[in-house]
């Protein structure tokens, strides 16, 4: 027997998908994602939601996110997007807000359809789009209210 290991084909999930044992529902999608996904401060999952947030913008957010793609956002017109996210408060105790950085140095990329890394250094999208979720107040912090992100594009050109 040969097994196909090509991409998985990923479906998009509405959060009502039971979560079963035995043919028993011991919960749901939702309540995974709740429990794993409510820290929107993280800065991984801020991330998310800003390639998300961008994606939704570009009309690029009906299918799924790809994990690990040479770059964050393909839309519908075939532009490469690149999203940065920063913020200067964290979920974690601070002293002082975060300084604000993004990396954008030129970087080999995974390939997802083959499933190997380009030996190439290369910045590979059309445009970045830099994040920032400039609330400054832990107790009023809501990474879902768009007035308080502020949102900057540059094209890729100008960087290389």
């Amino acid at each position: 027997m040969s097994a196909d290991l090509g991409p998985l084909v990923i479906t998009r999930r509405t959060g009502g998908e039971p979560i079963q044992t035995n043919g028993e529902t011991v919960g749901r999608l939702s309540d995974f994602w709740s429990w794993s996904f409510s820290d929107l401060a993280n800065s991984t999952m801020r991330g998310v939601l800003a390639e998300y947030l961008v994606a939704t913008a570009l009309g690029a957010a009906a299918g799924t996110r790809t994990e690990w793609d040479t770059v964050d956002i393909r839309t519908p017109e075939e532009w490469r997007v690149e999203v940065k996210s920063a913020a200067y408060l964290q979920s974690w105790a601070q002293s002082q807000p975060s300084e604000i950085l993004y990396s954008i140095a030129p970087a080999s990329g995974w390939d997802t359809q083959i499933g190997t890394t380009s030996a190439e250094i290369l910045r590979r999208s059309d445009v970045y789009v830099f994040c920032l979720l400039h609330h400054q107040n832990k107790q009023t912090l809501d990474a879902l209210d768009l007035d308080q992100w502020t949102f900057y594009v540059l094209p890729t050109r100008v960087l290389d």
